[in-house]
């Protein structure tokens, strides 16, 4: 009735279609591959993007300490050379003040030491006798109302 290469053919043919019906249908009920792949995708990209940005953060400290060192000895040199300056144009006792200065002990004429006035709190807050609330308490200026007396009900 039908020869057998047709039979054959057909066979072949219905296979390769219901192989491609099937892997068409196959991605069409499995989308969760597709949204894996892309969230892998995205997590390497994310990945790429942190180790970029913490090589940059590394180089900046890096410069900036590498300026910060520049910006010390610089500050170094230009108090030596000041004081060297001041120890030859100058008279002692502004030589002596100057070379103070570089350890952080420049003395100000205007400045009254701390021996002679005590610090104090200021006085706008601070309560002006025990017990007393300053300007800027929250009870301040408060008034404490008296409840008038409920009347009974008989």
């Amino acid at each position: 009735m039908f020869e057998l290469s047709t039979l054959i053919a057909t066979g072949v043919a219905g296979l390769v279609g219901g192989c491609v019906i099937g892997a068409l249908l196959a991605r069409t009920m499995h989308p969760q591959e597709q949204q894996n792949r892309e969230l892998e995708t995205r997590l390497q990209q994310a990945e790429e993007k942190l180790n970029d940005y913490q090589h940059e953060v590394t180089e900046h400290f890096a410069e900036t300490s590498q300026l910060v060192n520049n910006l010390t000895q610089s500050y170094k040199e230009v108090h030596e050379f000041l004081a060297n300056g001041a120890l030859k144009l100058t008279n002692p006792d502004i030589s002596r003040q100057i070379i103070e200065a570089g350890d952080g002990k420049l003395i100000s004429r205007d400045k009254v030491s701390e021996e002679e006035s005590p610090a104090e709190p200021p006085r706008d807050w601070a309560p002006k006798e025990p017990g007393e609330t300053g300007q800027l308490s929250e009870e301040f200026g408060l008034e404490k109302e008296e409840t008038p007396p409920t009347a009974q009900a008989s």
